[in-house]
């Protein structure tokens, strides 16, 4: 999307139903479509058909670095090769509007294969209150996609990437909660490309499911002639 240019928006009323409706709506730009978001509202309903999985045991956050102070305790050694000094520096320079804090940080400098899995905590930087549950989905929405399809890069360390993008992100809400209070974001790639992952309040409430399915282009490297 350009920034600079207004967004028209056209809403199709897909259905209306007594529990169940849905709303499909087109974003355009310079008369094409840039974004295509299909999305389900269903009224609050008590049932007795409910479960969940089990929230990870995981330090707590006040017991963890943020992901700013890790990058200055990785920078402080002076045996930090220049090019990993260049991508933690790009990393501290961009102004990201939540605050992380890792609970296993995966090691950027290791080039071995390592398991796609990532626990850290996150919330919304700042104070929402206790406003519209809606705006907490919206700032959920923007944190869910921050460093998730990252997760399916840890097995492949010894590549340079070229090009990654989503392609298509998925939503589920599953009860409420606070964008501004720390919440576990637990995200795993099951297959190379596709990430899952799920926002868990501090009580162990699965607040959120995402999925987020992904390009990745790397650097092939040549084929060394046996000649």
């Amino acid at each position: 999307g350009d920034p600079k240019v207004p967004v028209l928006y056209e809403v199709e009323r897909t259905r209306t139903g007594k529990s169940f409706s849905v709303r499909s709506v087109k974003a355009i730009q310079h008369g094409k479509p840039i974004f295509i978001c299909q999305a389900s509202f269903q009224l609050s309903q008590e049932s007795p058909v409910q479960h969940q999985f089990t929230m990870p045991t995981v330090p707590p956050p006040e017991e963890l670095l943020t992901q700013e102070e890790l990058i200055e305790k990785f920078l402080q050694n002076p045996n930090l090769a220049e090019k990993y000094k260049k991508r933690l520096n790009k990393i501290q320079a961009e102004d990201v509007p939540i605050d992380i804090k890792p609970v296993n940080p995966p090691d950027i400098f290791c080039a071995e294969p390592q398991e796609p899995k990532h626990l850290f905590w996150v919330r919304a930087r700042g104070y929402i209150g206790e406003t519209d549950m809606k705006v907490h989905c919206c700032v959920a929405a923007y944190i869910s996609d921050y460093a998730f399809l990252g997760t399916a890069l840890l097995p492949h360390q010894q590549y340079n990437v070229k090009f990654m993008v989503s392609l298509d992100h998925s939503m589920w809400f599953h009860a409420p909660f606070r964008a501004d209070h720390w919440m576990l974001y637990e995200c795993e790639s099951p297959w190379a490309g596709l990430v899952h992952g799920r926002l868990w309040r501090r009580d162990g409430v699965l607040a959120v499911t995402c999925a987020q399915e992904g390009v990745i282009r790397v650097e092939q490297k040549p084929n060394q002639s046996k000649l």
